[in-house]
């Protein structure tokens, strides 16, 4: 039995604490909803801080823009890309225009941008829209090399 994995409700934002082999079927102890439904989860600044600092899952983050023709290309594919990648990675959106503060510190200077965090910190980043399968092939490929390095 492996230790149990800090993850971050989509729903209400507690911490929980899940047992790797059941994470797929885990629910919040808070709000007892999923803590994965096979989809990107929309967050505000301070939801993107919280899901990249206080989560053991790598969390890849979608930067967008609801005016950007590209962002909305990438969208389903991201979407997709969720439902392929959970429970072992959660995915996040994060609408540049409401997170100005973020989108400065993070260098965001182009978008879509999709970044890879692993413990908090940024390990991969890729600005382009990818189909669904070159997405999961990116992150899996990244957190490879990752965990070999």
């Amino acid at each position: 039995m492996s230790e149990n994995v800090h993850v971050v409700c989509p729903s209400c934002g507690a911490i929980n604490r899940a047992p790797p082999e059941r994470m797929a079927q885990a629910r919040c102890g808070t709000c007892h909803k999923p803590l994965f439904e096979g989809h990107a989860v929309a967050v505000d600044e301070a939801g993107f801080e919280r899901h990249v600092s206080r989560s053991d899952l790598p969390v890849l983050a979608d930067m967008w823009g609801t005016w950007c023709p590209s962002c909305r290309v990438l969208a389903p594919h991201f979407e997709h890309a969720a439902a392929a990648l959970e429970p072992r990675v959660r995915l996040v959106k994060l609408e540049v225009d409401k997170a100005p503060a973020t989108s400065e510190r993070l260098g965001i200077h182009a978008i879509p941008t999709m970044i890879l965090f692993e413990r908090g910190k940024e390990v991969a980043r890729l600005v382009a829209v990818r189909t669904t399968d070159a997405i999961v092939r990116w992150v899996q490929d990244t957190l490879a090399a990752e965990h070999r390095g």
